[in-house]
Parts: C-alpha cells; sequence; structure tokens
C-alpha cells in the first residue's frame, strides 16, 4: 500500500525514505495498524515532539519519544527525514536536534529507510525489506518511559549506554524525570514471581 503526499511521490504507510519527510500532521503507521509516530503536543504544553503511540486507542497513549529533552515548537517547518543515512529531526530553524547518530562509514546507500515495525519497533535499516535488511538502529535499543514487548532494559556495549525505562518530569513534559528501573532483577519462586 502507498500514499501520495503533496508532491505526488509515492510512499508506503510504515515507512519513510530517502526522498521523504515527516512534518506537520502527517504520520507513519504500522503496517498492522496498531501503532502510529509522528508529531505530537503532550497535555497543556505549546511544545511538540516525534514520538510514536497506540494507533486503535482512543486517549492517546505515548510509547516512545524521540527528541524528549529538545522539543520543537513548530511542526509545519520541522521535519524529520534521513540525511547522510541517519533519521534526523530538525527545528523550525533547520538546526538538527535529534538524530540517531549511525555511524554508516564512507558509503551511504540511497536505500535507507526507517521503517515502523508491527511490534512498535521504529528501525533504520538499509534497504525496505525488513527481513533481508541489515538494521543500523533501533528505537527498542533507546526505551523512553514505557517498556514494549521485544525491547531491551539493559547495558548495551556496542552504544555504551544503560537502557533503562525512565518516567516523564510532568504530565506536560517528556523529559526524563525519575528513573524508574536501575538494576532490576526478577525471580521465580514456588509461590510465583517476586522482586
Amino acid at each position: 500500500m502507498c500514499l501520495l503526499d503533496e508532491t505526488n511521490v509515492c510512499f508506503a504507510v510504515d515507512t519513510i525514505s530517502i526522498n521523504q519527510s515527516l512534518s506537520d500532521n502527517r504520520t507513519v503507521v504500522s503496517s498492522a495498524g496498531v501503532f502510529e509516530l509522528g508529531f505530537f503536543r503532550p497535555g497543556n504544553s505549546s511544545n511538540y515532539y516525534i514520538g510514536m503511540w497506540f494507533n486503535k486507542v482512543s486517549h492517546s497513549t505515548t510509547v516512545w519519544i524521540a527528541n524528549r529533552e529538545k522539543p520543537v515548537h513548530d511542526i509545519y517547518s520541522s521535519v524529520l527525514k534521513i540525511s547522510d543515512g541517519n533519521l534526523v529531526l530538525f527545528n523550525e530553524s533547520q538546526v538538527p536536534i535529534w538524530p540517531t547518530n549511525v555511524s554508516t562509514g564512507s558509503t551511504i546507500s540511497s536505500s535507507v529507510v526507517a521503517m515502523l515495525l508491527v511490534d512498535g519497533n521504529l528501525v533504520l535499516q538499509d534497504g525496505p525489506n525488513s527481513i533481508l535488511s541489515t538494521i543500523l538502529w533501533q528505537s527498542f535499543d533507546h526505551p523512553t518511559d514505557t517498556w514494549l514487548p521485544g525491547s531491551k532494559l539493559r547495558f548495551n556495549k556496542r552504544t555504551n549506554q544503560s537502557q533503562r525505562i525512565v518516567s516523564w518530569r510532568s504530565h506536560d513534559d517528556p523529559a526524563p524525570g525519575p528513573d524508574l528501573t536501575g538494576p532490576v532483577e526478577l525471580g521465580i519462586n514456588r509461590q510465583g514471581a517476586s522482586a
């Protein structure tokens, strides 16, 4: 399935390719229709963020946020697009404020795409085929305040970062608040689960 944007470029609903971008009220929806990615404004805030939420839930439930510490103020001139092999959010002044920071080496493939998978994982990959493509970056390695099945809570040796869930600062501000996870151990005993 594909859609036509204002420049009549056809694109898949779950994919952002190198010649496409996401701005204003346009969104990307996973192929099963469960997750949606786009700009959103939390609570009574005047700031906008790139986030992912459950598509078919009447009350918006945000599960992942790209730029939680660097909001944008104008969704019509801010843009999320593939740039130099990375998925990058540019603010209203066209300054990059959130990148995936993938080192692509000397050759940047024109087939790099961002794809929202059915499980809610936003992946940056070299090629549109989700089975055969190399994953360069994935949101499951960068959880925000919600754990989705398949995402990882651990110390990532490749990125040298701790992957943990951190709450919002407030209802109107998704910047990191108190750390909810820290080191977590879960064990099973005869009576059931214990933390």
